[in-house]
């Protein structure tokens, strides 16, 4: 069965174009032009992955992004203005997936919009692995998709779930950008791409600090992070 997809995008030409594309490439995809409405269709869960640009009538993207995170926590990928660094910041750090910048190659949007299903999909998988992943007094259940900080269960997205998992499968050691573009985003690393970073950041503040208020998560400066050795 085709995922579904919900493109919000003014340009109605563009989304056209976008729409054939994705259609041919196996996705169902529906279109609408405005904010108020994008928000609308987002919030009534008919649809696996949300593609949402930032500049929309009515109510900009950003606006739509931080309205339908307090209810949903469905997949989206956000479309920025090229050079738009604090766009992309700061949909990351509101909890979007994914950012394209414009303009972008439409093979290289289905690639994203791919990477983002299948982390989706493993999301809501029927638990098989009853693997349990600890550091400290954190816990990550695999199967369940289930995280705790000292007994209590932290809420985190797809990208910050699988970046916690893959940072506790390697305690104490560098994870270098590159792995975790390439392992939790499903896509090359561009020296220019805050999203590895904006994403850490996000996990760091989900996690709160470790024991003795210690960082959890170590930046290695020139190299990537890794889980504090204090957390094994």
């Amino acid at each position: 069965m085709a995922s579904r997809i919900l493109l919000v995008d003014d340009d109605v030409e563009l989304a056209g174009l976008l729409r054939d594309y994705l259609s041919r490439e196996g996705f169902e995809v529906d279109a609408v032009h405005e904010g108020p409405a994008g928000l609308e269709r987002a919030r009534a869960g008919e649809h696996a992955i949300v593609i949402l640009d930032v500049m929309l009538p009515g109510m900009n993207g950003l606006d739509v992004l931080r309205a339908l995170r307090a209810t949903s926590a469905v997949p989206v990928l956000m479309l920025t203005a090229r050079g738009d660094d604090v766009d992309r910041i700061v949909g990351l750090e509101m909890g979007a997936d994914d950012y394209l910048p414009k303009p972008f190659n439409p093979r290289e949007l289905a690639a994203r919009v791919r990477a983002i299903q299948r982390r989706a999909e493993a999301a809501t998988r029927t638990p098989r692995s009853r693997e349990v992943l600890s550091a400290g007094d954190l816990s990550l259940d695999v199967g369940a998709r289930v995280v705790r900080r000292g007994g209590d269960e932290v809420t985190l997205t797809s990208v910050e779930f699988s970046l916690l998992e893959l940072l506790l499968r390697t305690p104490g050691k560098i994870v270098t950008r590159e792995s975790i573009a390439e392992q939790v985003l499903g896509r090359r690393f561009s020296p220019f791409d805050r999203s590895v970073d904006v994403h850490v950041s996000n996990l760091r503040k989900k996690l709160g600090p470790g024991a003795g208020g210690r960082e959890r998560i170590k930046t290695v400066r020139g190299a990537g992070y890794l889980l504090a050795e204090d957390e094994r």
